[in-house]
């Protein structure tokens, strides 16, 4: 470990003295591209370079404590070293942490899909919910969300909804929200006063670049049809609404939001990169942790995450056993707690693996 924190704090070093040579400060393009890198690193550095200066302290605490004649001032010594020692392994703990792999979709906007699942207009309405709810969450984090495209039903749910969520660390707040939310609740309905039990879906897909995944033209089809509303019945006179069809990955994005071709052509290759992009990348992730399960699950969307029971108001976690009996409050968004112990105990697990 201390042999990567040398190079880190090397490398830390060099960027600082790179950065301020005229030569790259003329050169817009290269002085952005070291102090992105300086900035990436220094948290570790800096992190380092306190363990550093710790270490330093405590041995000299104790070296002067062996030389010291005067009991009171070779106590006082001793307790500033010992002060040291648990302070150094505090910061090995931290250090530790800042040296696990990084996601390196962490910081990127995401694609957030919402669809109803097994339960039918009951699993509709939690599906709305469950919109209303991540779009509170993320203005409380003031996230862009921007609608792609939402179909919903007669009563006010939602039998589909994509949103294009933008903002700094958008996917790293989100990601792990992907999987099956069950509903346990009397539905409004219901005249028995019986709980019934629904689901919906969720996907959280990191943004992808045009530059990170190329689409040819051959392996695509596109179609533009009318939009259609309730009932069946066309909402545009004009040909607006865009299907486009992958045929590699078999993957099909609609988008009819938009009473323009042009826009709902631009949202479908938005969505269809990032799935895309989500369908390869989880490959080469599945490839790479066959022999890794994760505490938070893997993401994958058929895999059931979290219960939401509502006579208890309780919201539940099972990946990591977790409930928390603030219901009302969650389903309003205040979903920060449960994401926090979600990714501490992602952190946990990688920790453990790599002792392993």
């Amino acid at each position: 470990m201390l042999k990567k924190l040398d190079a880190i704090l090397k490398r830390y070093d060099f960027l600082g003295e790179r950065l301020a040579d005229p030569e790259v400060i003329a050169d817009m393009g290269t002085w952005q591209k070291y102090s992105k890198e300086q900035s990436e690193l220094r948290e570790t550095a800096e992190k380092y370079m306190e363990y550093l200066q710790t270490e330093k302290e405590m041995q000299d605490a104790f070296a002067l404590a062996e030389t010291e004649t005067d009991a009171e001032m070779k106590k006082m010594l001793t307790d500033e070293g010992y002060a040291c020692k648990e302070r150094l392994a505090k910061l090995v703990g931290e250090l530790k942490i800042l040296l696990l792999p990084k996601d390196k979709n962490d910081e990127r906007s995401c694609i957030l899909e919402v669809r109803a699942g097994t339960g039918g207009e009951e699993a509709a309405l939690f599906a709305g919910e469950l919109c209303r709810m991540y779009q509170n969450y993320c203005a409380s984090h003031r996230l862009r969300v921007e609608e792609i495209e939402v179909n919903a039903t007669e009563l006010g749910g939602v039998k589909e909804a994509i949103y294009g969520v933008t903002g700094a660390g958008a996917y790293k707040l989100l990601k792990y929200e992907s999987g099956v939310h069950r509903v346990q609740r009397v539905p409004a309905t219901e005249t028995q006063g019986r709980i019934h039990t629904s689901a919906a879906t969720v996907a959280v897909l990191p943004e992808a670049e045009e530059v990170e995944v190329e689409i040819n033209d051959k392996d695509i089809r596109i179609d533009i049809f009318h939009s259609g509303g309730a009932g069946g019945q066309n909402v545009n006179k004009v040909a607006s609404a865009v299907r486009i069809t992958h045929f590699p990955t078999g993957i099909v994005v609609t988008c009819q939001d938009e009473r323009s071709q042009l826009k709902n052509k631009e949202r479908a290759f938005k969505v269809l990169r990032s799935r895309v992009y989500d369908f390869y990348n989880g490959q080469n992730a599945k490839a790479r942790e066959d022999s890794r399960r994760s505490m938070v699950g893997t993401g994958d969307r058929s895999e059931r995450i979290r219960t939401y029971n509502f006579p208890q108001s309780r919201v539940t976690d099972h990946r990591i056993g977790l409930s928390q009996y603030n219901l009302d409050a969650f389903m309003a968004g205040d979903i920060d707690s449960m994401v926090e112990a979600l990714a501490i105990a992602d952190r946990e697990a990688m920790l453990a693996s790599q002792e392993e």
